[in-house]
C-alpha cells in the first residue's frame, strides 16, 4: 500500500512539476530542462557505476559524474548556446582519451598499489566507457528535441507516450497480470497483460498527437493517424524495452532497485530508463514522419 501511494504521489505531482517546467521556463531554449536532464545523467552514472563495482569494474564516483555529464553538457552547449557542433565529438573523445591514459599516471614509488591499480587499469575503462554512454548519450536526445520547432509540445508529446506505457503497464499488471507474469527472465514480475496495454496506451497517445495536433503533427510519407501509429508503436516498444534492459543490469549486479532517491521507483534509473531508451527514438521517428 506504502509503494502504490508513493507512486501515484509521483505520477500526480512529479509528472505535472515536469510539465510546468517545459511549458513555463522555455527560455534559452528550454535550458531549464536541458539542467535537469544534465542533473539526471550525472546522477543515474552515479548510480550505475555503483552497480559495475559489484562486478569488479570499479571507477570512482566523481568520475562517473563527470563522464554522465559530458554528452548533455556538450548537447546543451549546443542547443543553448549555440556552440559549435564540434563541441559533442570533442567532449566526449577528451572524456575517452582520458580513460585511456589515466594508467600512464600511476605512481611507481609503492609498487604493489600501482600493480593493483594497473592490474585494474582494463576494467576501469570499460566501465567509463559504458558510463559515457549509458545513460547519458541516450537520455540527452531529450535536449535535441528543444532544437525542433514547437519544442515545448514535442517534450510534453513524449513525455505522455512514455508515461502512459509505464502507468498503464503497471496498473494492467497489477489489476490483471497475476496470471501471465513471467514472460521476460530478466523481469519475472511484468506481465503479458501489462505489456500489451503499455504499447497500446502508446498508439493511443500517438494516434491522439496526430488527430489533436495536426500543426505540429504534420506527416508527407503516410496519412497522419498511420504516422501516429507508427510513433507511438516504436516509441512505446523502446520503453518497454529501456525498463527491461535496466532490469538487466540490476539482476546483473543482484541489487532489487539502482537507488533510493525516487519514493516508489527506487533510484534514478529506475525513474529514466523507459526515458532514456526511447528519447533517441521518438526524436528520429518525428524528424523522419513529420518533419
Amino acid at each position: 500500500m506504502k509503494k502504490l501511494v508513493e507512486r501515484l504521489l509521483i505520477f500526480f505531482i512529479g509528472i505535472p512539476s515536469c510539465i510546468a517546467v517545459v511549458v513555463f521556463l522555455p527560455q534559452q531554449n528550454h535550458l531549464a530542462v536541458n539542467l535537469l536532464v544534465i542533473i539526471f545523467c550525472v546522477l543515474g552514472a552515479i548510480e550505475l557505476s555503483d552497480m559495475l563495482k559489484k562486478k569488479g569494474l570499479t571507477i570512482s564516483r566523481l568520475e562517473a559524474g563527470i563522464l554522465g555529464s559530458i554528452a548533455p553538457v556538450g548537447m546543451t552547449l549546443l542547443v543553448s548556446f549555440g556552440v559549435d557542433t564540434f563541441i559533442m565529438p570533442a567532449l566526449i573523445l577528451t572524456g575517452a582519451g582520458w580513460l585511456l591514459v589515466s594508467g600512464v599516471f600511476v605512481s611507481a614509488n609503492r609498487q604493489d598499489t600501482a600493480e593493483t591499480k594497473l592490474d585494474n587499469a582494463l576494467n576501469r575503462v570499460a566501465a567509463g566507457f559504458a558510463l559515457l554512454f549509458y545513460p547519458s548519450s541516450f537520455l540527452s536526445w531529450i535536449i535535441l528535441m528543444n532544437r525542433l520547432s514547437h519544442s515545448s509540445i514535442l517534450i510534453i508529446a513524449f513525455l505522455c507516450v512514455v508515461f502512459a506505457n509505464d502507468s498503464l503497464a503497471w496498473a494492467a499488471g497489477m489489476l490483471f497480470g497475476k496470471g501471465n507474469r513471467g514472460i521476460f527472465a530478466v523481469s519475472p514480475n511484468k506481465s503479458l497483460v501489462g505489456f500489451i496495454t503499455g504499447i497500446a496506451a502508446s498508439i493511443g497517445v500517438g494516434l491522439a498527437l496526430a488527430a489533436l495536433l495536426p500543426h505540429v503533427f504534420i506527416s508527407a510519407r503516410f496519412p497522419p493517424l498511420v504516422s501516429g501509429l507508427i510513433l507511438g508503436l516504436l516509441t512505446g516498444t523502446a520503453a518497454m524495452l529501456g525498463d527491461l534492459a535496466e532490469s538487466a543490469l540490476k539482476r546483473s549486479a543482484a541489487v532489487k532497485d539502482s537507488g533510493c532517491l525516487i519514493p516508489g521507483r527506487g533510484g534514478i534509473l529506475d525513474s529514466i530508463d523507459s526515458l532514456a531508451l526511447s528519447a533517441p527514438v521518438f526524436y528520429m521517428v518525428y524528424r523522419l514522419l513529420f518533419v
